[in-house]
């Protein structure tokens, strides 16, 4: 729905609980799509949406949390009785309604797993990480057998039912319920009614175990364009199947993390305008205090020169050339580097590959813009031994910031760290302060200060 409609159903809706009319409200709601009743909900205060969420049906009620941030609705559903939460994840999918309860206090996730109507369906995916394969996959599938015909698989999905999850792909099982093969619908839709699933089936199945990290399955269903992936256990058994509507969850997730991260802050874990002044700050302090004890060092370098700079004050001139050109030129690689981690185009094995292929395109740059940062020395007035130095420095600079910017994101992903977190301010600052060393120790050469 466009964005003005909404707005203006919101104002309707607000109107309806400033006069106290939760029935008004709810009916406003109910009238809406799953995605804009998310929408619209997650737009009211707090005060609002605890008021008017036990006065919508259950149906609607999983719809919206569904879609709101897990540590919003965990916060929203604290206050609600029992029973009526119950009646709520009743209506959600498994692998969402798990993800609600692993929220939880202990005692009440307890006491509304024991109220559902089939908790079986839930219970085994509590036990899995919610970034891994098993905590992402649901347990709401059709499986089928190889001696089933084209026409009894279609009966079973007759009488199944589904709602929401994808049927596009079915996994067959053999009679110990290992993962042995996969078939259309297209494919029992046009076969011959008697023929066997063993006869039609894909035997090829691309699979995950449950401890798979997200971003993994995510990578994996993007490369081979899959609508569901089945997870298997240890054993190869089918235990659950990802759907393609978690995996755009996962990379909008994902992506937003890696943003914030860029920016030399801490995810917030929750949308921006629901996070409070205090939480922004929090996720915020701590990397700019890391970042102001680094950038101190930049002070520390220029102290350390102190005579070369009293001796030829036109050195400072060219410190926020430098630096700032060093900085960019390492982000400009960082960020690459990442990408190429994130959509699999480099691996860890491909580390040497890609120092030296940075290196080739450093040396390239830093030439480029050596030469014309010797032509503005030049402009400028200076002398031809400071104007030399600028655009070695340069080159200097931008060669050793590809090479740092290409292995720093390398051995984080080593060393199981998110690579995001050395992007951005904090490639920016190791560049500015090894700039520097290098800008004053070539100008002690070139110059003989």
């Amino acid at each position: 729905m466009e964005t003005p409609i909404l707005d203006a159903i919101l104002l309707r809706l607000r109107a309806a609980l400033e006069r106290d009319d939760l029935a008004g409200a709810a009916s406003i709601i109910a009238g809406l799509r799953a995605p804009d009743q998310a929408n619209v909900f997650a737009d009211l205060g707090d005060r609002d949406q605890r008021a008017l969420l036990p006065e919508l049906t259950p149906e609607t009620s999983a719809d919206i949390l569904e879609k709101l941030d897990e540590a919003e609705v965990a916060e929203l559903v604290a206050d609600l009785s029992t029973q009526t939460l119950i009646e709520i994840v009743d209506e959600m999918e498994p692998d969402e309604a798990a993800d609600l309860l692993g929220d939880l206090a202990p005692h009440q996730a307890e006491a509304v797993l024991a109220g559902l109507d089939d908790p079986d369906e839930v219970r085994p995916l509590l036990l899995h990480p919610d970034d891994s394969a098993g905590g992402l996959m649901t347990s709401d599938y059709l499986a089928l057998r190889r001696h089933m015909t084209a026409a009894d698989a279609i009966r079973a999905i007759r009488e199944w039912q589904p709602e929401t999850e994808s049927i596009y792909y079915l996994f067959v099982v053999d009679a110990r319920g290992k993962l042995c093969g996969v078939v259309s619908l297209r494919q029992l839709v046009v076969a011959d009614p008697a023929t066997l699933i063993a006869t039609i089936m894909d035997p090829d199945v691309i699979s995950v175990t449950v401890g798979v990290d997200q971003e993994e399955c995510a990578r994996l269903m993007s490369h081979y364009d899959l609508l569901a992936l089945p997870v298997v256990d240890t054993d190869n058994v089918l235990v659950g199947v990802v759907t393609i509507d978690d995996v755009v969850d996962v990379l909008v997730e994902e992506a937003t993390e890696d943003i914030q991260r860029f920016g030399g802050a801490s995810p917030l874990e929750r949308s921006y305008l629901d996070s409070s002044v205090q939480w922004v700050m929090r996720k915020r302090i701590s990397w700019l205090v890391l970042l102001f004890v680094t950038d101190s060092l930049t002070g520390t370098v220029l102290r350390h020169f102190e005579d070369e700079l009293a001796t030829v004050v036109a050195l400072s001139f060219f410190v926020p050339l430098l630096i700032g050109t060093g900085g960019n030129s390492g982000s400009q690689t960082t960020s690459t580097i990442i990408r190429a981690l994130a959509v699999g185009d480099v691996r860890l094995g491909d580390g040497l590959k890609a120092l030296w292929h940075e290196t080739r395109v450093g040396f390239l740059l830093g030439a480029a813009m050596g030469v014309l940062g010797l032509i503005r020395a030049l402009t400028w007035g200076s002398s031809i031994e400071l104007s030399v130095t600028v655009g070695v420095t340069l080159l200097t600079i931008i060669l050793w910031a590809n090479i740092l910017g290409s292995l720093l994101p390398l051995v984080a992903t080593r060393l199981r760290i998110d690579p995001t977190v050395v992007s951005g301010p904090v490639m920016s600052t190791l560049v500015d302060v090894t700039g520097l060393y290098i800008y004053f120790s070539l100008a002690r050469i070139i110059m003989g200060l």
